[in-house]
């Protein structure tokens, strides 16, 4: 289903299909990106929000769960490795390196406890 939905979306960027799907139409909205035929025109700066339909598709690259977007923090959430995923101008930065630990090592539990 990915790889069709990712077809789907290239084909409507190079705008040699019928117009995207649903779907597609949300992703393009999230990157900011607008087929050919609508770059000519002059429309507001596009939002920068991350797009919670994303979350369908994505998912965590370290244990390839699902994700939970926190608004509050602009971050996608991995509450079982307590991941939080940072989302920079509506784009998530799945780098595990660029996400913080959103709870402490057992260990350190361990030690706060004593």
């Amino acid at each position: 289903m990915l790889s069709g939905a990712r077809c789907r979306l290239a084909s409507a960027l190079r705008g040699t299909r019928a117009p995207p799907s649903a779907v597609a139409r949300r992703c393009l909205h999230a990157s900011g990106s607008r087929p050919l035929a609508d770059r000519g025109k002059k429309t507001e700066e596009p939002s920068r929000a991350f797009d919670p339909a994303l979350l369908e598709f994505l998912v965590c690259p370290l244990s390839k769960k699902p994700l939970r977007y926190e608004a509050s923090t602009n971050e996608l959430i991995n509450e079982e490795l307590g991941i939080a995923y940072p989302i920079i101008d509506g784009i998530p930065n799945m780098i595990p390196q660029a996400a913080r630990m959103t709870r402490q090592s057992k260990k350190q539990e361990e030690v706060e406890q004593r």
